[in-house]
């Protein structure tokens, strides 16, 4: 089994026991973060596709540690120019070891109940609305005109 989940505007093709390098998350080492955005599902060759999303599959990763990764250096020159500038940088990543892959949890029945509710309550409720008053320009001001004067 093994999904297709986009992870900080990233996708990866991930499967259960599975060590990743993503760009930097949120949370401390050890802690447990899961992924809602699943593209893709493929369970023994019955293959799910999103419409983005699944709606209800989710991702269960342990987060692992936090690093960098190696040096990337940025070399800029224009020819005959005498122009040279050496730059770089080291990208922050974080491993995480993905531990489940859930195609329906409990979490978005819960969810979807909240939702409902509140878009009864967003029925509702009254709206109102104000009249917008028509902008009117000011007519522009007279340059005053310079004086020639002959003397």
């Amino acid at each position: 089994m093994y999904a297709v989940v986009e992870i900080a505007g990233q996708q990866f093709k991930v499967e259960k026991d599975q060590k990743v390098y993503v760009n930097r998350l949120e949370g401390k080492e050890g802690s447990n973060v899961s992924f809602d955005n699943i593209l893709m599902l493929d369970n023994s060759g019955k293959i799910s596709i999103g419409n983005p999303t699944i709606s209800g599959a989710s991702v269960e990763a342990k987060i692992v540690k936090h690093l960098k990764d190696d040096k990337v250096i940025v070399f800029k020159k224009k020819r005959r120019k005498g122009y040279k500038v050496k730059n770089g940088h080291r990208q922050a990543l974080t491993q995480i070891l993905v531990q489940n892959i859930l195609e329906s949890s409990n979490k978005t029945k819960v969810e979807s109940k909240v939702k409902n509710e509140v878009s009864i309550n967003d029925e509702t409720s009254t709206k109102k609305t104000v009249a917008k008053k028509p902008i009117t320009k000011k007519p522009a001001a007279k340059k005053p005109v310079a004086k020639k004067t002959n003397k």
